[in-house]
């Protein structure tokens, strides 16, 4: 019968189990008699029935009655089928901690932990609120103080504003009054002036008549200082030119005895040369006499000039060969640049199906990176992801390997030796917490494995290859595929093997074969030998397609590393040659130095006789133009004493044109100081009249102004009177009020004082902008408000406090019980390790104690006497040892069960036969204590001479499509037939 989902297989499997409890003493009974629970299948229609004790119940029914008895299906805890033992490793610590306390915890003890985690969730519900609450109400009382700051500011306006209006309403009262008393004022004032102008009028008259005498009396003065002025100029013209005479003989003088000090200046330096002249001639004699005694260079000239063209020569030969090198160096750096260019682009393929990998599974990547860092710490080889090693030869194949080969080893890292991979497992899994998968490769190697059959046997079935040969791979890599994937046994076929399939299948005893496009696998029953196959299609390659050409690859860089090296070779040479030409040149500078110093030497003595002879004819020369000194100084002398002699004329006249001038100024002098005296008297009498006509009219336009004054004031009083009344609001006959007299005593009485004032009030004012009356109502409105969230949030506080004792109590009846349930656990697990010589834990773990949903019971094991404790994974142990581990887990459970019975399916077949003794004897040894829940262990396979108790009871089911009916079974004579077969052996 065909089963259509999981969910239909568990009340069914309690049917069978049922049935098998019926066979034991230990049965479970329940009030009343025992539970029959039946379940009828119908295939035609797809439905079923339930029955309890035989009458027909609803599924919800049956899964109550169940759960009243205690049994847990989708516990694996209690019920352990064979698809669900690899899950068992997968379980979260808490989904761990949940059902082991389904399963021997108190029933109360796991509805105290759902209660403890509904009340923490709620408290942080709670305590978020609070704190959001809190945080709020914080930054509502910030900006009400804000607002508040904003109220008292636009009341300090107002304030201010009515001080303006107030100001304003008495300054048109004061500038009445002042200008009342300006009018008054300008009233005494006009008849004050009135009386000073009559007054000074007659005090005028006399002052006219004393000046007019003055003025008769000062006319003969001005004609006479003007002759005596005209005098005084004639006099002092000519003292000038006499003295301008005297000055231009001066430098006469000066310019003779010059001339002569620079004809001494000029003999002296004359003679100082025909000294130096002979000097000379001295030097170049002797020098002279010292070439005379020189041998003949002209040979040794000859031999460097022959010396010098075989440089040149041998240079040129240089050149050429330097040019040839160049133009090979260029030719390898552009065949370097090209092989270069083509690895990359091989590279840059590799680089792709990383970035690929990096999408697909981050933590492979991340451990990848760790990898090419840490190479040095490994002692054996290292693989990279496999994906990532794996070359397919062709683009097309890569759908069959990548089909054949789970991505989970395609990601896998390849060991060769065991402890490099127990290292980087270490580093990258348990420190870095990445999840990625490693892969020890076989100690023998198996990648030259050979096939079953020889492809050429399977071409008439359309087979053209097997899988191994579509790809290259390293050979640990190598050797590791055809250990667990067979690769060199797995052909791959064309369309035709398709059409073929039904006798390839019949003929071939393949397990795996590809077509063109599908997948088979096939299997043959042991007991029937029928084939069943599965077949799947091929599904298009994501990683395995970019393919590079792994011999290429090496033939590229070979030939860039011969390329490389000649390129070497060549720069060695040309650095060689570079030497050689530093050589040369170095040798021709010294032989043209040798040159030029030789030449030198020999054409050196005509050079000394031609300067002697050139410096005697300078010489003679300059000894015939000596000069006479002493006669030019007596020719000097005589010059500069006729000068003098004019000078002394010239003086005698220059003293006769001072003493004229001095006359003529004393006399004028005298002139002036008569003149200047009735000149200061008339001053005075014109300073005085004017003084008084000034006053005279000042103070009549001042009579005018102020009655013009008078008259302006009376009409500006009218109109400020009027004004102010308006201001006030006061009726033309109104007088000012007693409640405006007593405002206006506070403030200033000065029109200045009060603009001070006003204009101060107006600043002021204006500094508060942007305020209005809505602020104050915003404020008043918002410490409303805070009010009221205080009283929630006061709330809120209650009712966490409330949620915080509940937790405590609840935490108190659920933790300390777990706490010494999982202690109870641990001591039998402890002691199950301890016994098979390796060692094993169990404990309560949790990052945090308040965090109750985030508890969960950790299991922790070692196998090998050289590692660490590593918590149970789906990676990090093997599948035996999660088997072992499994299997000791629901071992210690075993005595602290409450569930009628625990159901563990096919736990053994990945355990090697060491552990499976080891842990059959515990399973033996636990199970079939007294008061323990019944044990029903299921296996397809038990090792011989295990230890059997009498408490068990042991059922074989045969299947197959040849087994005996069971009424035809016949149990004494199979176990004679078995004892018979024992005794032969």
């Amino acid at each position: 019968m065909e089963l259509e989902s999981p969910a239909l297989f568990v009340p069914s499997a309690l049917v069978w189990l049922a049935k098998l409890l019926s066979l034991d003493e230990g049965i479970r009974y329940k009030h009343g008699g025992n539970l029959v629970i039946t379940r009828e299948i119908h295939v035609e229609n797809n439905q079923s029935h339930w029955m309890i004790n035989g009458k027909q119940r609803n599924q919800k029914a049956v899964e109550e009655e169940v759960k009243n008895l205690c049994i847990q299906v989708s516990n694996l805890c209690q019920f352990l089928p064979q698809e669900k033992v690899g899950e068992f490793a997968k379980m979260s610590k808490t989904e761990l901690l949940e059902a082991t306390e389904k399963s021997v915890g108190p029933p109360e003890m796991f509805e105290f932990h759902c209660e403890l985690k509904n009340f923490r969730s709620k408290e942080r519900e709670l305590e978020n609120t609070v704190t959001e609450k809190t945080k709020y109400i914080e930054k509502a009382k910030q900006r009400n103080e804000r607002n508040k700051h904003d109220v008292n500011r636009y009341y300090e306006k107002k304030r201010h504003l009515d001080m303006i209006e107030l100001l304003e309403k008495k300054k048109p009262w004061v500038e009445y009054e002042s200008t009342r008393k300006e009018l008054e004022s300008v009233k005494r004032e006009r008849e004050e002036a009135k009386r000073n102008l009559s007054a000074l009028r007659h005090s005028q008259a006399p002052m006219i008549r004393k000046i007019k005498e003055i003025e008769d009396r000062l006319q003969p003065f001005d004609d006479q200082i003007k002759s005596q002025t005209a005098a005084i100029k004639d006099a002092a013209l000519k003292c000038k030119q006499k003295q301008d005479q005297l000055d231009r003989k001066q430098k006469e003088i000066e310019d003779i005895n010059q001339a002569f000090k620079l004809k001494e200046m000029e003999e002296d330096d004359h003679q100082k040369r025909i000294s130096n002249t002979r000097r000379i001639i001295e030097d170049l004699r002797t020098e002279l006499a010292k070439v005379e005694d020189q041998p003949d260079v002209t040979p040794r000239i000859n031999d460097v000039n022959s010396e010098l063209r075989r440089n040149q020569i041998e240079r040129a030969r240089i050149d050429g060969e330097k040019c040839e090198l160049c133009r090979e160096k260029d030719n390898a750096f552009a065949q370097c640049r090209s092989l270069q260019k083509k690895l990359n682009d091989m590279n840059n393929l590799m680089k792709v199906k990383e970035e690929k990998l990096r999408g697909r599974h981050r933590d492979t990547h991340a451990a990848l990176q760790w990898l090419r860092q840490n190479r040095n710490r490994f002692r054996g080889n290292v693989y990279e992801p496999m994906l990532l090693e794996i070359n397919v030869k062709d683009h097309r194949f890569a759908k069959y390997v990548e089909n054949h080969i789970s991505f989970q080893d395609l990601r896998a890292f390849v060991f060769q030796r065991k402890e490099d991979m127990e290292i980087f497992m270490s580093e990258v899994r348990d420190k870095m917490n990445l999840k990625v998968n490693s892969i020890s490769a076989p100690e023998q190697s198996r990648s030259k494995a050979q096939p079953s059959q020889n492809i050429e046997d399977l071409r008439r079935f359309g087979f053209f290859t097997y899988l191994r040969e579509m790809f290259d791979a390293p050979d640990e890599v190598m050797s590791y595929l055809c250990q667990q994937y067979n690769v060199h046994n797995v052909p791959v076929g064309t369309e035709q093997t398709k059409t073929m399939i039904r006798q390839v299948i019949e003929e071939l005893n393949l397990r795996v074969l590809f077509t063109l496009d599908e997948r088979y696998m096939l299997k043959r029953s042991v007991y029937s030998k029928m084939i069943s196959t599965i077949n799947s299609p091929v599904n298009p390659s994501q990683y395995l397609s970019i393919a590079v050409d792994a011999e290429e690859k090496r033939q590229l860089e070979q030939e860039l590393n011969a390329c490389e090296l000649r390129f070497r070779e060549i720069d060695e040479r040309l650095k060689a040659l570079q030497r050689e030409t530093a050589v040369l040149d170095r040798r021709d500078n010294e032989l043209l130095a040798e040159k030029k110093k030789l030449s030198e030497l020999k054409g050196k003595k005509r050079q000394l006789e031609q300067k002697i002879s050139t410096k005697q004819d300078s010489l003679r020369q300059m000894e015939q133009n000596v000069t006479d000194l002493k006669k030019i100084e007596e020719e000097t002398k005589e010059k500069v004493s006729a000068v003098n002699s004019q000078k002394v004329t010239i003086v005698k006249a220059f003293i006769a044109s001072i003493k004229l001038k001095a006359t003529l100024t004393m006399e004028k002098v005298y002139l002036s100081l008569e003149m200047m005296g009735l000149s200061a008297e008339k001053t005075k009498l014109e300073h005085d009249f004017r003084e008084g006509a000034s006053l005279l009219r000042s103070m009549d336009q001042r009579c005018s102004q102020l009655e013009q004054r008078k008259v302006q004031l009376t009409e500006q009083g009218k109109g400020q009177m009027k004004r102010a009344k308006s201001i006030c609001n006061m009726q033309p006959n109104d007088s000012l009020s007693e409640e405006l007299r007593n405002a206006f005593a506070k403030l200033p009485d000065t029109p200045d004082d009060i603009d001070s004032m006003l204009n101060e009030e107006r600043s002021r004012s204006e500094c508060f902008t942007g305020l209005s009356e809505n602020v104050v109502d915003e404020y008043n409105r918002s410490d409303q408000e805070i009010k009221e969230l205080e009283n929630e949030l006061e709330e809120k506080k209650n009712a966490l406090e409330s949620y915080r004792q509940n937790i405590s109590e609840a935490k108190e009846r659920w933790l300390n019980p777990l706490k010494q349930l999982v202690e109870q656990i641990n001591e039998k697990f402890t002691a199950f390790f301890r016994s098979m010589n390796c060692a094993g834990e169990v404990d309560l773990h949790s990052e945090k104690e308040e965090d109750y949903d985030k508890y969960g019971i950790r299991i922790r094991v070692k196998f090998h006497s050289n590692t660490q404790l590593h918590e149970l994974t789906p990676f990090h142990q093997s599948g035996g040892e999660r088997s072992v581990s499994t299997m000791l887990y629901l071992m210690s459970l075993q005595e602290l069960n409450r569930c009628p019975f625990r159901v563990v399916d096919e736990i053994n077949q990945g355990m090697d036969p060491i552990n499976e003794r080891r842990v059959f004897d515990i399973v033996v040894g636990t199970a079939c204590k007294e008061r323990t829940s019944q044990y029903f262990f299921i296996t397809p396979k038990l090792l011989q001479n295990l230890k059997y108790a009498e408490e068990m009871t042991v059922l074989c089911v045969h299947n197959g499509a040849y087994m005996l009916p069971p009424n035809q079974w016949d149990d004494k004579a199979f176990l004679r037939r078995c004892l018979q077969r024992k005794a032969k052996a």
